[in-house]
C-alpha cells in the first residue's frame, strides 16, 4: 500500500564489510529445516490484539459472499457463508470481528454430512471491542464442534455507514454521471464490510456473488470473474488464500482496456484513455522484471482500477486488482513508482503476509526494497537512488519532528489493545524497513545472491503469514557463514527490530550522483547569503525530473528562512 507519505546516512552499526560471494547460484547449503519452529513452519500468533476473534480455535477453509449493492439507500445486503474446521476441542463459541455499522439479521449453522438437513438457527450477541470494531459472539450448538469436522456458518446482514465502504454520489466521481462505491479494508476496516477473522494471520480462499443495478460494473480482488447480463450478477472467485483486508469491491460506471496479456486498466470512461496512455505496455514490462528477480507472479491477473480523488490513500495492493487514485496520473514518475510498488506487493505482502500489524514492515519494507530492485533493473541505479533520496530525506524530517526516542520509529511496534493499527502506518514502516532489508542484502555479500534468497523466501512461505523471526531464521539458514558466534555478535537484529531512532544502516546512493548533485548545488547556491544570479541561470529546471524538483523543494524547506527571499 502506498500511503500519502511525502513527508545524514548513519554508519553501519557492526562495521561489517560485505561478505565475499560464496557462489553464483541460489542461496542455501545447510541442514533443512532447522530444529524447532522456523523456516519450515511459520510462527502463527495465537492472539492478535487488533482482533476480537478466536481465530486460533478454527481453520477458515473458505468463505462465500452473496451481496446486493443498493445505491439508493447506500447499503450492501446479503449473506456470508463460512466453512470452518474446529482445531480445538471444547470450543462452544465462535467469535468474529464485526462493527457497529453491520446489522446482523440471522445466523445459522449446518454440518455437511450430518443427519440434520435443515440449518440450525444460532443465538448471538454483539459486544463492544474498540472504537474500530466490535465482537460478534455466536453460540454453537452442542456437539457441533468436533475437531477436524467441517461446520458451515451463514450470517445474514446489511452494511450501513462503516469505515470500509465509501459511497460517492455522482457529483463526487470523475465523470459525474453515476454514483460509485468502493471498499478499503486495510488495516482493520473490512470487519465493517463482512464479519470475519480480521487478522492478517488468517488466510483463505473466497467466492462472491454481487448484484448491481443496470449500467454498473462490479469488480473484486479475485483470480476469476464472470457476468450474467440478464440477471446483472457478477461472480468472483479468489482461488488463493488471502487475509480479510485484501478482499476488495468496487462498483460504478467502469470500462476497461487491455494493456497486456494479463493486465487491463479500469476507469470511468472520461479517465480511461488518459490512464491507458500513461501506462501503455509498462505493466507487463514491470511484471516481467519482477518475475526475473523474485520468481513467478502468483495471482494470474494484474489489473488496475483508477478511483476518484476521494480514494483515501494513494494506492492499495488488492490481489489481481490494484486500486489507485486517479490524481496520480498528473505525474508519470509517481505513477510509475506507485504501480511498481503495488506490483511488488504481489510477492511481499500478498503472497507472504505479516502475521500481525505490529510488523507491517514485513509487507511494506520488503515491498519497497523489491520496488527499488525492479526500478533499478528497468531504469537504472541513478533513477532509483534519486527516488530513495527523496524518501529517506522525508524519513529524517519525520524523525526530527518526533525525536529519536519515539516508539513509532520501531520496526516492531508493540501497541496496546484499542490502538488502531492504521495509526501506526508511517515512513518507518516503509523506509526503515527498506533499510533493514538493504542491510540483509549487504550481509549476503551480493545483491543477486540476495535476490535468490528472496525467491526462496517466497517459495517457502507463499500464501502464509509470517513474523520477523521467520524471515531472519531463513536468512541465517540460507547464509550459514553468518551463523557462527563471531559473525552473529555484530548483526544486531534485535536492535534493528525493537530499537527507536534512525536506521542503523542506509544504502549507498552515490550511483545517483548525476541526478542528485545538481540538486545539492542549487540548494547550496540558494542558501548562500548572496546567491550569484548569473550562476542561477545556468540551472535548467525544465529539464529536471519530478523527483529532482521535489528533492530541491524539500531541502530548501529544511533550511532556515532565507534572508534574501
Amino acid at each position: 500500500m502506498m500511503a500519502q507519505l511525502h513527508q545524514t546516512t548513519t554508519s553501519l552499526c557492526c562495521c561489517r564489510e560485505p561478505l565475499p560471494d560464496s557462489g553464483a547460484g541460489c542461496v542455501g547449503g545447510s541442514s533443512w529445516p532447522p530444529e524447532g519452529p522456523g523456516p519450515g513452519s511459520p510462527r502463527r500468533p495465537l492472539v492478535d490484539v487488533a482482533s476480537a476473534s478466536n481465530f486460533s480455535c478454527f481453520q477458515l477453509r473458505h468463505f462465500h459472499l452473496d451481496l446486493r449493492v443498493n445505491f439508493a439507500v447506500k447499503e450492501i445486503s446479503g449473506w456470508l457463508v463460512l466453512d470452518l474446521i474446529p482445531v480445538q476441542p471444547g470450543v462452544h463459541t465462535l467469535v468474529l470481528d464485526s462493527h457497529p455499522s453491520l446489522l446482523i439479521h440471522a445466523i445459522d449453522c449446518k454440518i455437511p454430512g450430518s443427519r440434520q438437513d435443515e440449518p440450525v438457527s444460532l443465538t448471538y450477541r454483539v459486544d463492544p471491542f474498540t472504537d474500530y470494531g466490535s465482537s460478534l459472539n455466536i453460540i454453537l450448538p452442542p456437539g457441533a464442534v468436533t475437531p477436524g469436522r467441517l461446520v458451515q456458518i451463514t450470517i445474514r446482514y446489511t452494511t450501513t455507514d462503516g469505515p470500509a465502504i465509501w459511497w460517492l454520489d455522482s457529483d463526487l466521481t470523475c465523470g459525474q454521471t453515476r454514483p460509485l462505491v468502493f471498499t478499503q479494508g486495510h488495516s482493520v476496516c473490512n470487519r465493517s464490510f463482512f464479519p470475519c477473522f480480521d487478522s492478517p494471520a488468517v488466510k483463505s480462499s473466497y467466492t462472491a456473488t454481487v448484484r448491481v443495478p443496470d449500467g454498473f460494473t462490479a469488480l473484486m480482488s479475485a483470480t476469476r470473474s464472470s457476468y450474467s447480463r440478464p440477471d446483472r450478477v457478477f461472480q468472483f472467485s479468489m482461488e488463493s488464500p488471502v487475509p480479510s483486508y485484501l478482499v476488495a469491491l468496487v462498483a460504478g460506471e467502469l470500462q476497461h482496456v487491455d494493456v497486456g496479456p494479463r493486465s487491463r486498466v479500469w476507469a470511468e470512461p472520461c479517465l480511461l484513455s488518459c490512464a491507458v496512455q500513461k501506462l501503455g505496455g509498462s505493466v507487463e514490462r514491470w511484471l516481467g522484471v519482477a518475475e526475473q528477480l523474485f520468481g513467478p507472479y502468483l495471482w494470474g491477473r494484474c489489473d488496475i482500477v483508477f478511483l476518484p480523488p476521494s480514494f483515501p490513500i494513494v494506492a492499495m495492493e488488492n490481489p489481481c486488482l490494484t486500486f489507485i487514485i486517479a490524481s496520480i496520473l498528473e505525474s508519470s514518475e509517481f505513477l510509475l513508482i506507485d504501480v511498481v510498488h503495488e506490483i511488488a506487493h504481489g510477492w511481499f505482502g500478498n503472497a507472504v503476509t505479516n502475521a500481525t500489524w505490529e510488523e507491517m514492515w514485513l509487507s511494506e519494507g520488503l515491498a519497497t526494497y523489491a520496488q527499488r530492485r525492479i526500478t533499478t533493473e528497468a531504469y537504472g541505479e541513478a533513477f532509483t537512488c534519486l527516488e530513495t533520496a527523496v524518501r529517506l530525506d522525508a524519513l529524517h524530517r519525520q524523525l526530527r519532528l518526533l525525536g529519536d526516542n519515539n516508539p513509532v520509529s520501531k520496526l516492531q511496534v508493540q501497541f496496546e489493545p484499542g490502538v488502531n493499527p492504521s495509526s501506526l502506518m508511517n515512513l518507518f514502516t516503509y523506509e526503515k524497513g527498506f533499510c533493514f532489508v538493504s542491510y540483509l542484502s549487504l550481509l549476503s555479500g551480493d545483491v543477486r545472491r540476495f535476490d535468490c534468497f528472496l525467491r526462496d523466501y517466497i517459495s517457502q512461505f507463499k500464501f502464509k503469514s509470517v513474523v520477523a523471526r521467520d524471515l531472519i531464521d531463513l536468512f541465517l539458514v540460507c547464509f550459514p557463514e553468518l551463523q557462527d558466534s563471531a559473525h552473529r555478535e555484530g548483526l544486531e537484529f534485535e536492535r534493528w527490530l525493537s530499537g527507536c531512532g534512525p536506521p542503523l544502516y542506509e544504502p549507498d546512493l552515490s550511483a545517483g550522483g548525476a541526478l542528485i548533485q545538481p540538486v545539492h548545488d542549487l540548494c547550496d547556491l540558494w542558501s548562500s547569503d548572496a546567491p550569484n544570479l548569473q550562476t542561477l541561470t545556468t540551472f535548467d529546471l525544465s529539464a529536471w525530473s519530478t523527483f529532482q524538483i521535489v528533492l530541491f523543494l524539500d531541502r530548501m524547506l529544511d533550511h532556515a528562512p532565507l534572508s534574501h527571499v
